[in-house]
C-alpha cells in the first residue's frame, strides 16, 4: 500500500463507504474506501503543499474511488489553464463515475472563457461518456451566466446519447438554463427540441428548483411529453 492510500485508510468511515457507494453504481463496491468530501479536500491542500500532490496525479491509474476524487481536488489547485487542460486530457479517460466527473472545477477556467469553452466543446464530442458529461458540466458552470450565448443551447441540444449519466448531464443543464436565461431556453422545451427522456427530466429537475417560480412550474409540468 502506498503512503498515500494509508492517509487515505486512516480517514476511513465505513458507514459513510456503505452510503456513498449506493450513490455510484459503476464503481466496484471494493474499491470504495469512505472518506468524506471535506477529508478529502484538506488532504488535496497538505499534499500540494508538500510537493506530494504533483508527483501523485503523474502516476495512473488510480486503484480507489478516493484516490481519483483526490486526483480531482488536485486538479483544481493548478494555476496554468494549459497545464490544467493537459492533466485533464490525462485523467478523463480513467473517470468512471459521475462523483468523480462533477468533482474537478480548476478556478483557472473561470480567467479564461473562450479557451475553457474551445475545450468543452472539443471534449463533448469524445466518445467517453465522463468526459463528454465533463463538457456539457463546463458549458453549465461557466456560459449560462454573463458569458451566456445562445449557441451553448444548441450545442447541448444536438447531443444525442444513449448513456444515462450523459443524458442526465444534458437535462440539468437544460434546467439550469430555464433557472438562468428562461425566455432563450423555453423554445427547447415547447419545440419538444430533446430526446423524450431529457425533455421529461428537465421538466421534472426545473420543478424542482426553488429558482422558478410557482406558476411557471406549473406551465412546465403541463410540457411533459
Amino acid at each position: 500500500m502506498t503512503e498515500i492510500q494509508k492517509m487515505l485508510f486512516a480517514l476511513q468511515d465505513e458507514k459513510y463507504r456503505d452510503f456513498n457507494a449506493k450513490l455510484i453504481p459503476t464503481v466496484d463496491k471494493s474499491t470504495v474506501i469512505g472518506v468524506r468530501t471535506p477529508d478529502l479536500r484538506k488532504l488535496a491542500n497538505e499534499l500540494w503543499k508538500s510537493g506530494q500532490g504533483s508527483q501523485f496525479i503523474k502516476n495512473l491509474p488510480h486503484k480507489y474511488y478516493e484516490e481519483n476524487n483526490l486526483h480531482a481536488f488536485l486538479l483544481e489547485k493548478i494555476t496554468d489553464f494549459d497545464e490544467a487542460v493537459k492533466e485533464l486530457i490525462k485523467f478523463l479517460p480513467f473517470v468512471d463515475n459521475w462523483g468523480t466527473c462533477d468533482s474537478m472545477n480548476p478556478k483557472v477556467f473561470a480567467k479564461y472563457p473562450e479557451k475553457t469553452k474551445a475545450q468543452a466543446l472539443e471534449w463533448i464530442n469524445s466518445t467517453h461518456t465522463y468526459t463528454v458529461r465533463y463538457g456539457i458540466g463546463l458549458l453549465m458552470r461557466y456560459f449560462l451566466d454573463e458569458s451566456f450565448t445562445p449557441d451553448v443551447l444548441e450545442t447541448v441540444a444536438k447531443i444525442k446519447s444513449e448513456e444515462y449519466y450523459i443524458n442526465m448531464m444534458i437535462a440539468w443543464f437544460f434546467a439550469t438554463a430555464l433557472t438562468k436565461q428562461y425566455d432563450a431556453t423555453l423554445p427547447y422545451i415547447t419545440e419538444q427540441k430533446l430526446s423524450k427522456w431529457c425533455h421529461n427530466k428537465t421538466i421534472q429537475k426545473a420543478v424542482e428548483s426553488y429558482r422558478i417560480p410557482t406558476e411557471t412550474k406549473e406551465y412546465l409540468k403541463k410540457l411533459k411529453v
